[in-house]
């Protein structure tokens, strides 16, 4: 083990030595070498991005992976009985939504349809187009044998109310950019007090849109207390309510208004699905109306994004085959010009096994010293890139270096020196040591 060791150190302080001596052919090997390293850590940085970025829009989407999602129908008395059975629960929240207008009353909302108020559509005070937005974001315009009778669009915005049992924050990450989170403690207020997410929060900041509220179904229209603004990675406008405030002015009991229920709960809440279903069967539901699944988004989402990453990865691997040609070529031109010095160390003594390391050594070291450039290249471009997109992928404002793309480029440094430098190293192990006296 100590000849091991006394062996490795010499070779390690021979081939620095090399380096030192041969800086032109060593700054040729890291130059053939840096743009195969660098696409390996550009790849792996770009993956990991992608996917912290993708992951971090389906737990705002759909919520965190292990949450169990149930589906409730709006019939019967199954609003009502879940709200009862979801009160004062923090392992289980339940969410009901219904279009709402916030703005003056008899009027067009400037985004008809709950459109995304940052899209190119005919929004403003000027506005005349009617608009329809599904579940999954999708805007288009209603056909005008289809659309209502036209009012004058006004100072309002459409937006989807939801009322939360509690704190669904644990479930689906959503990000506070102002003001408070709803406080679920406490009695409710007449005055419902709503969280609106970024994309209703611009609609606020443009237009001065008046306090009042108008619900489908409502018996009333209440006024809002706007008290903070959330980031749920919707591009539609969307509004958080108390569940117990939303219900003082809309009756559950309005067949159809909500649409069904949704309910999220930890995989230790089991009861709480239990009852419920024990209390809507009796209510005359039957269980095919009742759906439940785990949330397993992020496993689809990171199987389609390894797939990608092994194709570009391909593609790096082709850049750092270039490479790797490179720092071969340039190890067999130093290895031919000195078979004398590895000859005459032959001839003193020196292991075939430690000429060898000696080669080895060098393009090794020069495998780190591409690597390091590479990472750090590649860190500075992510700086850069991160402040010129942060404001459209929050993200990437926010992001740090993967550490894994840095193992990577370690990696891709150390197979290229080693490849590279297999073939000299053997070459320089075999010269005979008669070599010495015919030089």
């Amino acid at each position: 083990m100590r000849r091991f060791s006394g062996r490795l150190r010499s070779a390690l302080i021979i081939g620095v030595q090399g380096i030192r001596a041969r800086k032109t052919r060593t700054l040729l090997s890291i130059v053939s070498l840096f743009l195969g390293v660098l696409a390996v850590v550009v790849v792996q940085a770009g993956a990991e991005t992608a996917n912290r970025a993708a992951l971090a829009n389906i737990e705002l989407m759909m919520g965190k992976d292990g949450t169990i999602q149930m589906w409730l129908p709006d019939e019967k008395h199954a609003i009502s009985l879940t709200l009862d059975t979801l009160k004062g629960r923090t392992d289980a929240v339940g969410a009901l939504a219904v279009s709402a207008i916030i703005g003056e009353p008899g009027v067009n909302p400037i985004n008809p349809g709950g459109a995304p108020l940052d899209q190119p559509y005919d929004f403003g005070p000027q506005g005349r187009g009617q608009f329809f937005c599904d579940a999954q974001g999708y805007c288009k315009e209603v056909p005008p044998q289809q659309q209502a009778e036209q009012m004058p669009t006004g100072a309002a915005i459409e937006l989807s109310l939801t009322g939360l049992t509690g704190d669904v924050r644990p479930f689906r990450p959503y990000q506070l950019v102002a003001g408070q989170w709803l406080d679920f403690t406490g009695p409710p207020s007449l005055a419902p007090r709503v969280v609106v997410n970024k994309a209703a929060a611009i609609g606020f900041g443009r237009y001065q849109i008046p306090a009042e509220m108008r619900i489908r179904g409502a018996k009333a229209n209440p006024t809002p207390r706007i008290i903070g603004v959330v980031d749920d990675g919707r591009d539609q406008p969307a509004a958080y309510v108390r569940a117990d405030e939303l219900t003082n002015w809309v009756p559950t009991t309005t067949q159809g208004l909500f649409g069904g229920m949704e309910v999220l709960r930890t995989p230790d809440a089991y009861d709480v699905e239990q009852i419920l279903k024990r209390r809507l069967l009796a209510d005359g539901l039957t269980s095919d109306q009742i759906s439940s699944n785990m949330i397993q988004s992020k496993k689809e989402i990171e199987g389609q994004l390894a797939m990608f990453r092994l194709i570009f990865l391909g593609i790096a691997g082709l850049v750092l085959l270039i490479g790797i040609a490179g720092i071969l070529n340039v190890g067999l031109a130093t290895v031919g010009e000195r078979v004398e010095e590895f000859a005459l160390r032959r001839a003193v003594g020196t292991p075939r096994s430690l000429l060898a390391g000696i080669v080895l050594a060098e393009t090794l070291l020069t495998g780190l010293f591409t690597a390091a450039a590479a990472i750090g290249v590649a860190s500075v471009c992510l700086k850069i890139v991160g402040r010129i997109l942060g404001g459209r992928e929050p993200v990437l404002a926010h992001m740090d270096f993967p550490w894994q793309a840095g193992m990577a480029g370690i990696l891709a440094g150390l197979v290229a020196g080693l490849l590279g430098g297999l073939i000299p190293a053997i070459r320089a192990a075999r010269i005979p040591i008669a070599t010495v006296m015919r030089a």
